[in-house]
């Protein structure tokens, strides 16, 4: 069955005889792996096949597999490759959207979500890495799995928030920091307004973020508790595209 779908190109990996096997986020399928054995004669037609395009995709379905038969640009956010800090950022928006998204579970509300990403990153000016700390956020709460900022995440009081707990998934109140029920080397202090930041990433689309940035400080707290979160609920460790990451 032969089915056209939108979509972004998360990952590539040459094969025999100029294939490809690609990661591809689509609208109709969420992530999928599809082989393709498109001829790229030119700039214009290997587009498609690119990272950082919103392009369209014919996809052949067999019984296992898929294979992308025929691809056109939709938007590409070309501007991107020719900025280092741009190229970068998209980098590593893209591996992380790939390590937190289940295979073939369509979730299009993200897919706008990281196609308004690239629109608004391509014209970025400065602050790049406090717009993917941000990004990196919204897509968690997207898929579920943000952390609880309303109420204590051990208890489930709506004490005032004495801590935010990495292993309880979010804020934890006086009590419970007492009690010695929690991981005291994985509990991070509550400054810098991370709650109040964190509940606007949650309660807000992408598009809000356009010119927002965080002070320096902020933004390590930010960054460096989203790698400990990650790391322990989702297994994510060291993306590739960050051993390369200098913002800013």
């Amino acid at each position: 069955m032969v089915t056209e779908t939108d979509g972004i190109i998360l990952r590539q990996t040459k094969i025999a005889r100029d294939r490809k096997m690609i990661v591809l986020f689509t609208r109709k399928f969420g992530k999928i792996s599809a082989g393709t054995g498109i001829r790229q004669s030119g700039k214009k037609s290997s587009l498609p096949l690119r990272p950082f395009t919103h392009g369209r995709y014919e996809i052949y379905t067999g019984r296992n597999s898929y294979n992308i038969d025929a691809a056109e640009t939709i938007e590409s956010f070309f501007s991107i490759g020719e900025d280092i800090d741009r190229f970068f950022c998209a980098s590593c928006a893209l591996e992380f959207t790939d390590k937190v998204l289940a295979e073939s579970m369509p979730a299009e509300p993200v897919l706008d979500t990281l196609i308004s990403f690239l629109r608004i990153l391509s014209n970025r000016k400065k602050k790049m890495r406090s717009f993917l700390i941000m990004y990196e956020w919204k897509i968690l709460y997207m898929t579920g799995y943000g952390p609880v900022t309303d109420r204590c995440a051990s208890c489930g009081r709506e004490d005032e928030p004495a801590g935010f707990s990495i292993a309880d998934g979010g804020t934890v109140c006086r009590s419970c920091v007492d009690s010695g029920r929690i991981n005291m080397r994985l509990l991070y202090s509550i400054k810098f307004d991370i709650i109040q930041i964190l509940k606007f990433i949650g309660l807000n689309n992408i598009d809000s973020f356009a010119n927002l940035a965080f002070g320096p400080e902020t933004e390590d707290y930010l960054d460096r508790i989203l790698h400990e979160y990650v790391s322990y609920h989702l297994d994510i460790r060291g993306l590739k595209s960050e051993s390369y990451l200098s913002l800013d």
